[in-house]
């Protein structure tokens, strides 16, 4: 994961910072670079000039680099880039010239007063994108990667690429993984066939049964006491059906941890 995006402007200053910093710390553990992203709309070209979007543009650089004057580099390459557009459309688009590894988001508050884990614009970007996203709760500070809870309810992973993200984090913090297959209503027998790179990744498997994934991880966040909790996000089932309406509710869905959401295993 050499490569990692860090949206901004998604959540007050502050909060923005803290998941920059994060980012980077992390960044500085894989030796990977962060882009600092902020993105700014042009103004229709019918009726502006071209002085008046580079502007723009250089107005969104400056935003950036405010922030970064604010969080320890400590010796990574950080990008101030400002993309012009709508995030969800800037960021394929940046990642088909430079091949971006993971999408660094933040939760929102964990203030009881506010329903949603995740809000309209960072639900979409882990609805449709098929980067890897890491969901960090608000104002989380960096520490060493030991222990992973990853959750899922089937073994199958058809894509070869779905576990890389994975991998690097364990060689890098030499980790350990616990896998907890939660069976729900729809489990379905070749759901227990495990795909190879998968069974040789895990220190230790533990199953349950329950009416949904997130029910499971609960259940067994405690006794497990992870630093990361990592879950596949597919085209069908529990994880699917979160992101229909973009945001996530708390009551569906949360993580006080930081959260790995793999692309779609198929």
């Amino acid at each position: 994961m050499k490569n990692i995006l860090v949206p901004l402007g998604l959540s007050k200053d502050s909060v923005s910072i803290a998941r920059l910093q994060y980012a980077i710390d992390f960044a500085k553990e894989l030796g990977g670079t962060v882009y600092a992203v902020q993105v700014f709309k042009e103004l229709p070209r019918s009726g502006s000039l071209p002085s008046v979007n580079e502007t723009l543009k250089d107005i969104s650089a400056t935003t950036i680099e405010e922030k970064l004057a604010q969080v320890d580099k400590k010796g990574v390459t950080v990008t101030a880039l400002p993309l012009e557009g709508d995030l969800l459309e800037a960021i394929p688009e940046f990642n088909l010239k430079h091949s971006i590894d993971l999408i660094v988001l933040g939760a929102e508050s964990d203030d009881i007063k506010m329903p949603y884990f995740l809000g309209e614009t960072s639900g979409s970007l882990v609805k449709k994108t098929e980067i890897p996203v890491l969901i960090i709760p608000e104002n989380y500070e960096f520490k060493p990667i030991s222990k992973i809870l990853m959750a899922i309810k089937s073994g199958v992973i058809k894509k070869e690429t779905t576990l890389n993200p994975i991998k690097e984090i364990l060689s890098t913090f030499n980790a350990d993984i616990k896998l907890l297959q939660v069976k729900t209503a729809e489990y379905l027998p070749e759901d227990s066939e495990f795909q190879k790179d998968l069974a040789a990744l895990i220190s230790s498997y533990k199953s349950s049964e329950n009416g949904t994934l997130f029910q499971g991880v609960l259940e067994h966040l405690n006794e497990n006491n992870p630093d990361l909790l990592c879950v596949l996000r597919r085209n069908r089932g529990f994880f699917g059906k979160l992101w229909e309406d973009n945001k996530v509710l708390k009551k569906d869905f949360e993580s006080r941890i930081p959260l790995l959401v793999l692309k779609g295993a198929y």
